[in-house]
C-alpha cells in the first residue's frame, strides 16, 4: 500500500511539473544534450567560401530571394522566421490538417519545443562563423528586428532550416496521410531563410541534412519515442 501511495505522489508531482512547463515552454529541456546530438562540424563539408564554385549558386539564390520579399511569399518568409512555439504550431496546422496548439496538442507542443532546444547545428556554426548574406552585402534583411542577434551567430548551417525539416519529418511520421503537404512546407520553411536574406542556400541545404540527422538520432532514444507515441495518440484523437 505504501508503494502505491509513493507512486501516486510521484505521478502527481510529474503532472504538476508538466503543467508548469506549458506556461514557460522554452525552458523545456532539449530532447538530447548537445554532446549526444549529431556533430555538424564532423558531418558536413566545410562552409563555402566566396571563391568557391558553390558560392555562385549561393549568390544567384540570394538575388532570387530578394525578388520574393515584397510578395505574398515574402510575407510567409517573415512569418516563418518567428520561432516561438505558438507560431510554429499555427504555421504547420494547415499542412497537418488539424489545429495544433499548446492547449489542443500539449504533448506535441512539448516535443517540438524540446526539439528546438537541441544543438545539431551548434558545432559547425561556432567553428565557421560564416558571415550572413545581409551582412556580407550590406543590404539589410527581411527581418531587421533579428539582425542584432544574427550578426553574432554563424550562418552555416541554418538552424531554422534544420528545425523546419525535422518538424516536417516528425509530423509526417505522426500523420502520414499528410506527408506531401508537410514535407513541402518543411522544405519551403528552409527556403524562407534565403528569402529573408539571413542565410545562403548552402546554409539551408546543410541545415536540412542536420535536421534529418537529428530525427534519425532521436529515434534511438527511448524517452523521445515515448514522447512521440503520446503525440501520435493526441493527433489520432483529433483526426477521428
Amino acid at each position: 500500500m505504501k508503494k502505491i501511495l509513493v507512486l501516486a505522489a510521484a505521478l502527481l508531482l510529474t503532472c504538476g511539473a508538466y503543467a508548469q512547463d506549458l506556461d514557460d515552454i522554452w525552458n523545456y529541456p532539449a530532447l538530447l544534450p548537445v554532446d549526444e546530438c549529431p556533430n555538424s562540424l564532423y558531418i558536413l563539408p566545410e562552409a563555402p567560401m566566396p571563391n568557391d564554385a558553390i558560392f555562385t549558386y549561393d549568390y544567384s539564390q540570394y538575388l532570387w530571394g530578394k525578388l520574393q520579399r515584397k510578395t505574398e511569399r515574402g510575407e510567409q518568409a517573415a512569418q516563418d522566421a518567428k520561432l516561438d512555439i505558438d507560431n510554429v504550431l499555427a504555421n504547420f496546422s494547415p499542412y497537418m490538417g488539424v489545429t495544433l496548439s499548446r492547449d489542443a496538442t500539449p504533448n506535441l507542443a512539448h516535443l517540438l519545443a524540446g526539439l528546438l532546444n537541441c544543438g545539431a547545428t551548434t558545432t559547425a556554426k561556432k567553428h565557421y562563423m560564416r558571415v550572413r548574406p545581409f551582412v556580407m552585402f550590406n543590404e539589410g534583411s527581411l527581418t531587421p528586428e533579428d539582425e542584432p542577434y544574427l550578426v553574432t551567430d554563424g550562418s552555416y548551417p541554418s538552424g531554422h532550416a534544420a528545425y523546419g525539416w525535422a518538424v516536417a519529418l516528425i509530423l509526417t511520421e505522426i500523420n502520414p496521410a499528410r506527408q506531401d503537404e508537410l514535407l513541402k512546407y518543411g522544405y519551403e520553411f528552409g527556403q524562407s531563410r534565403v528569402i529573408c536574406g539571413v542565410h545562403f542556400q548552402s546554409d539551408v541545404d546543410a541545415g536540412r541534412v542536420m535536421g534529418a540527422a537529428m530525427v534519425a538520432r532521436l529515434h534511438a532514444d527511448k524517452a523521445f519515442m515515448r514522447r512521440l507515441c503520446k503525440a501520435k495518440k493526441e493527433i489520432r484523437r483529433l483526426t477521428k
